[in-house]
């Protein structure tokens, strides 16, 4: 029996992504789908059953992503010839249409809110950006409204497209088993006067705040993991007090970020409250979580329902240092009560925010789609 044939395409994000490629892409290949993957700036190659094909693209300005990477993906992807294409990123809106007249069905998977995610845009004039997020919706709407599917990344994004495509599910990036897995391994280690922070370092992400919080906890360590944007981003927050109780890391491979969260005492996501941020579900909660790490996030409605009614860390004002480093003090005064909340965590993770339950609802949707 021929195998029915399925095409992922991003014109963005990087090889081994894990959401488009380690979850989706290798899910849908082990359950006997042909499984093709269309990304830019890689080696074509067969990795985990699924078949990469790249396509070399030099950005050279934001708005060369939208027009030639797009062109260049959308040609590979016709030379793959799939049943069903599966596009990740907002651009390629663009070229969902084409793929419907063309016979195929098409699936848009939407890992942020963009209209919402525009209005932080500090590049876009503070004037164009609601006029920029309203004509975005707009599109948004009419184009994914003729789509076979819409998955997306969080309830709550689910919600807003449910307007517009009845055939929306949400798919959530928890952690992958085999991670939660590799975690218990090391769950015996002991652990030292770290907090950490693994992700992309900016000032939405409240990292300057947090860094002024160190003052407030001078026990603590704050292992910072990722890369600053802009550069120029670390020139600001390098002059604050807190400055020289940070370990600044860099970037981190995955197995490094394992043995960070292995010998941290808290992580932390303390973002700002952008509209794209409240209703968000950053990886690293759920990735703190499975490493029995207890969570210092954010006082949004939607975080506590996962932090603090689960017990599994603290919820503080992103924008107050104080209240921040109160919260690192008590985790670190408190190793009984935090040891509770990074076991209450991890044992949520394995119940209810992991993939494999995520994955069920992956698969049968491409069955729905092909009945």
């Amino acid at each position: 029996m021929k195998k029915l044939k399925v095409c992922h395409i991003t014109s963005a994000h990087p090889d081994g992504d894990v959401r488009i490629f380690h979850k989706e892409c290798v899910s849908l290949a082990e359950e006997g789908y042909d499984v093709s993957l269309v990304i830019p700036n890689t080696e074509s190659r067969i990795e985990r059953g699924v078949k990469i094909v790249s396509f070399i693209y030099e950005p050279s300005s934001r708005l060369s992503r939208f027009t030639k990477s797009v062109n260049l993906a959308y040609k590979k992807a016709l030379e793959v010839n799939a049943d069903i294409y599966h596009l990740h990123d907002p651009e390629l809106l663009r070229i969902a249409l084409k793929l419907k007249k063309k016979g195929k069905k098409v699936i848009f998977d939407a890992h942020e809110d963009l209209p919402k995610q525009i209005l932080s845009k500090k590049y876009i004039n503070k004037y164009l950006r609601k006029l920029v997020s309203i004509t975005i919706e707009k599109y948004e709407k009419r184009v994914t409204s003729k789509l076979d599917a819409v998955v997306t990344a969080t309830p709550f994004i689910r919600d807003k497209f449910l307007q517009y495509n009845k055939n929306s599910i949400d798919i959530n990036n928890f952690p992958l088993s085999r991670e939660i897995l590799i975690d218990e391994k090391q769950e015996s280690n002991p652990k030292e006067s770290n907090i950490c922070y693994i992700g992309g370092i900016t000032e939405i992400r409240g990292i300057k705040e947090l860094i002024n919080a160190l003052e407030y906890a001078p026990k603590i360590t704050l292992k910072l993991a990722g890369a600053f944007s802009p550069a120029s981003f670390k020139d600001v927050i390098s002059k604050a007090k807190g400055w020289n109780q940070v370990d600044e890391l860099g970037f981190i491979d995955r197995n490094e970020s394992l043995a960070l969260k292995n010998n941290s005492i808290a992580g932390l996501v303390t973002f700002y409250p952008e509209q794209n941020h409240i209703n968000a579900q950053p990886n690293k909660i759920f990735e703190y979580m499975a490493s029995s790490l207890p969570v210092i996030g954010s006082r949004f409605p939607f975080w506590e329902e996962i932090i603090t009614k689960n017990n599994a860390g603290l919820c503080v004002d992103p924008m107050n240092p104080i209240e921040i480093g109160e919260a690192i003090n008590y985790i670190l005064n408190n190793p009984k009560e935090a040891k509770i909340m990074g076991e209450n965590g991890r044992k949520m993770v394995i119940e209810k925010y992991n993939w494999d339950i995520e994955k069920k609802k992956l698969i049968e949707l491409y069955k729905d789609l092909l009945k």
